[in-house]
């Protein structure tokens, strides 16, 4: 069983690394680093979260999230308010550039994975299928005992 685990973290941790490498090929803009991209997906999904929020949500340090809004905000991709509530808590938006990049990173993303599933057999496809709610069940109880700690 052990064998099986430490190749499925390495298999996953692979296909991300190799997703996003081929979906940088002739993009537009500034390269983005894993995290800042995880950050834009968030603002995305919750506009006008609040950057304390963002960091619960992303499992990182509040001072990693600030600096990460930095570097966004410099490169034109994000957007941080003050909140109308608490002067002191920012609240982040995607900029139109963004948004443009975001959506025309996730149709590569959706076109690239089209594109090798269909590489596949259809048994492998229907493996890969059956897997998805055990990974997600995975995923979720990794969440759920950072949660607790």
């Amino acid at each position: 069983m052990a064998d099986v685990l430490d190749e499925l973290a390495e298999l996953l941790t692979g296909i991300h690394r190799l997703v996003r490498r081929r979906l940088r090929v002739g993009l537009v803009g500034p390269r983005l680093r894993g995290a800042q991209v995880e950050l834009l997906k968030l603002v995305g999904a919750r506009p006008g979260v609040r950057i304390s929020a963002a960091a619960e949500q992303l499992y990182l340090a509040g001072n990693t999230v600030s600096t990460l809004v930095n570097q966004l905000v410099e490169a034109g991709l994000l957007r941080r308010e003050t909140a109308p509530d608490d002067r002191r808590a920012g609240l982040l938006y995607l900029t139109p550039a963004a948004e443009r990049r975001m959506r025309v990173w996730q149709e590569r993303r959706r076109d690239l994975m089209r594109a090798r599933l269909h590489q596949l057999s259809m048994e492998d496809r229907a493996a890969l299928a059956a897997a998805v709610p055990a990974l997600r069940r995975l995923a979720q109880g990794m969440r759920e005992e950072i949660d607790e700690t």
